[in-house]
């Protein structure tokens, strides 16, 4: 083990656990590099992670399996809109919004109002991605759950994020400390929150993640909800929610990494163990 000031470079390791967030860190990328050197490494594989990064493709693979979902339009930068502003909103109401389909920490979000603000938003989030989602605005609460386990995966308690302001921007996630509040466990009646725990199960299983991932949804007031998103690399900060709705489970935080860092190992272990083409 070599230190160099604040870098640590060790001689080995038993597994590696990525700390990388987005483009290239949880989008198959890294996974691959893992892969490809035979190293063992926490959360989902390439397909996984490759699939979660992209909503669209999220989105097509859920609706496969009726689990409920925003509606959206998808737009492909080298594809003009073949619908005026009023269409849109007829078809998804307003506010809407617009986002990449390929980022994540909301980084290129845009909540619309009006016209002049919906060509803003496009030309923002085209910024980031050649494909981008319009999305109708789901107005109710704003829920996680936490997912953890390979073949036979478990589900946390729910926890609310409550946005101080607008929406649960990239600037509440991160820059502002007072951007948001948590609720864990949220505050939902029982048979409901089974059924969001049972749908984010289903729904992991389905883009073919192992190890961990977070879950996110919206309650309308009416008890119906919708899948968000799929976040195969949640944050572990003092503020994050996935270790949080793991600890009111009764996971400690040390279990929590033992537990990720052991199917890790685990998944290694089998996917050797398979035969390959000779």
């Amino acid at each position: 083990m070599v230190s160099k000031s604040n870098t640590v470079v060790l001689d080995t390791f038993d597994v590696a656990f990525s700390i990388i967030h987005g483009t290239n860190g949880e989008d198959g990328v890294m996974q691959g590099f893992f892969r490809s050197l035979n190293i063992p490494f926490v959360g989902p594989d390439v397909l996984g992670s490759a699939v979660c990064m992209d909503k669209d493709v999220t989105k097509r693979l859920l609706r496969d399996f009726h689990i409920p979902l925003a509606n959206s339009i998808t737009l492909l930068r080298h594809v003009p809109l073949d619908l005026s502003f009023a269409q849109v909103v007829e078809k998804l109401g307003l506010p809407l919004f617009v986002k990449p389909a390929n980022a994540g920490s909301s980084v290129g979000v845009s909540k619309v109002t009006d016209e002049a603000g919906f060509h803003r938003a496009l030309a923002e989030a085209f910024k980031f991605d050649r494909k981008i989602l319009i999305e109708e605005a789901v107005i109710g609460k704003e829920v996680e759950c936490a997912v953890l386990g390979n073949e036979h995966p478990d589900a946390s308690v729910l926890g609310e994020i409550i946005p101080v302001k607008d929406f649960y921007s990239y600037e509440a996630k991160y820059k502002d400390a007072d951007g948001a509040k948590m609720k864990i466990p949220a505050e939902i009646a029982p048979d409901i929150s089974d059924q969001i725990r049972q749908t984010a199960v289903q729904a992991f299983q389905i883009v073919c993640c192992e190890g961990l991932a977070r879950v996110d949804f919206f309650l309308r007031p009416d008890h119906t909800f919708v899948l968000n998103e799929i976040n195969t690399l949640p944050g572990f900060t003092e503020i994050s929610m996935y270790p949080k709705m793991w600890e009111a489970t009764g996971v400690s935080y040390s279990d929590l990494i033992s537990t990720l860092v052991e199917l890790g190992l685990a998944r290694h272990e089998r996917d050797n163990a398979l035969k390959t083409a000779r």
